[in-house]
């Protein structure tokens, strides 16, 4: 009878133990994206539909115009965290430590986006745009709401992540998965903004 084999003996037997490709958290973060971008596809293809079929114009008469200027800068500002968070997940890659300064930039960015879309919402409320004003308020509060919970849920993931890294626990692949929502965040809104505000 042979003598029962070690760790190392069933290791020499068994092969090395692969990485996969793709992190399991960074796949679990693809596939929610793939929902997520069909449900803005479908609130998109909608809003298309009831826009190009108004008779009388868009917006419709009596209702605010969007501030397509102010929200331009919005929209620089959100380019730029993306922007800032992939030379956060560069220098996270070198050295953990010197992944702090861009990765809050990249949180101050986003948290002054959201600000300032809310201060636009509120503006657009005392201007008399609500959703049960029109299709157009409706529309508006549904799509750039929709987004706007997106981008709050990913500030606080990224809040998250500076936590952990601050204590030396981030993992490599809860940052990839995070900064994956977030590049998901800031691509979908200039598609939101030709659409909704131009």
């Amino acid at each position: 009878m042979s003598p029962p084999r070690s760790t190392a003996d069933l290791r020499v037997i068994e092969g090395p133990r692969r990485l996969p490709a793709i992190p399991s958290a960074v796949l679990g973060m693809l596939f929610f994206i793939l929902t997520e971008v069909m449900l803005f596809a479908g609130m998109i293809s909608a809003f298309t539909i009831t826009k190009s079929s108004a008779v009388l114009g868009w917006p419709p008469p009596g209702q605010p115009r969007l501030p397509a200027d102010e929200t331009m800068v919005n929209t620089i500002a959100l380019l730029l965290s993306g922007v800032v968070l992939f030379w956060a997940g560069r220098a996270f890659a070198r050295e953990r430590r010197s992944a702090r300064g861009p990765l809050f930039t990249a949180w101050a960015l986003g948290a002054f986006f959201v600000l300032f879309q809310g201060i636009e919402w509120v503006h657009l409320l005392q201007e008399g745009l609500t959703i049960q004003s029109s299709q157009h308020g409706a529309f508006f509060y549904l799509i750039v709401g929709t987004h706007a919970l997106h981008a709050v849920g990913a500030i606080a993931a990224l809040s998250m992540v500076a936590h952990r890294l601050r204590r030396g626990r981030l993992a490599s692949s809860t940052f990839q998965a995070v900064r994956v929502f977030w590049y998901f965040v800031v691509l979908v809104w200039p598609v939101l903004y030709t659409l909704v505000y131009l």
